[in-house]
């Protein structure tokens, strides 16, 4: 294949602790440490494996969000990533609206594998993948733990609940990865100033033609109820017995 796209979201690092605002409508992300969501780091090592494997030409990292998420599409060319490209906003972009969004870039690039994460740790929906392979008409395979290709087909094995599934699927394809897949090499410096020289493209989303239509309103947001504080207990009838008193048992 000629093409990768990899989609990289801009997310809270995810060993930050998260703070909500103190008006309820969002969380703090003012001076906090800002990352490449990890699922979406694991899609950008498996692009970059198959290419290094020969079985593709060119690796390209997209994102969509604002103008400082360029830090984590350079961190993308860091790993290795061919070239980069930015649809620069400011607003929420909700799953759909993503989909639609790489769905346009897809469109201009024709690329032969999409590969994403198979959700983001900011908002959980995991849902972009489903909803882009839906709109492009093309095969997806979710939840990806290994995948290999021959004769212009991919052979997925997926995580679903009773163990693992295996499928096949024709070209052109999205796959959304999931934690096994692989584990990311580690950046080092001299790539970081390799990544300086590389391509950044930003685009607009008037510039795709696309008009946000939002779906949801978030009403407000809470942090997580406090843990109630822990007992000791002598031995199981003890354990039993403040099982009843919580109304456990």
């Amino acid at each position: 294949m000629k093409k990768i796209m990899v989609g990289l979201k801009r997310v809270v690092d995810y060993n930050v602790r998260i703070r909500v605002k103190p008006d309820g409508s969002g969380v703090i992300t003012d001076g906090v440490k800002m990352s490449i969501n990890p699922f979406d780091e694991i899609a950008l090592e498996e692009a970059l494996r198959i290419k290094e494997r020969g079985e593709a030409e060119e690796v390209i990292a997209v994102s969509i969000g604002p103008a400082d998420a360029q830090q984590q599409l350079r961190t993308g060319l860091a790993m290795g990533a061919d070239r980069a490209i930015l649809v620069q906003t400011d607003k929420l972009v909700e799953p759909l609206d993503a989909a639609r969004t790489l769905l346009k870039l897809i469109e201009k690039e024709s690329p032969e594998l999409v590969i994403v994460g198979k959700q983001a740790i900011d908002d959980d929906n995991g849902q972009t993948g489903a909803m882009l392979a839906a709109l492009w008409d093309r095969p997806q395979g979710t939840c990806v733990s290994e995948v290999t290709f021959a004769d212009g087909k991919a052979t997925v094995t997926r995580e679903v609940d009773s163990g693992l599934e295996t499928i096949e699927v024709d070209l052109p394809a999205v796959l959304t990865a999931d934690l096994r897949l692989n584990e990311p090499r580690y950046v080092k410096l001299p790539d970081i100033m390799k990544a300086k020289r590389k391509p950044l493209e930003t685009v607009s989303l008037d510039d795709l033609g696309i008009a946000l239509d939002p779906q949801l309103e978030i009403v407000k947001t809470d942090p997580p109820a406090q843990r109630q504080k822990g007992v000791m207990v002598e031995d199981v009838d003890g354990l039993i017995s403040a099982l009843k008193d919580k109304g456990l048992l």
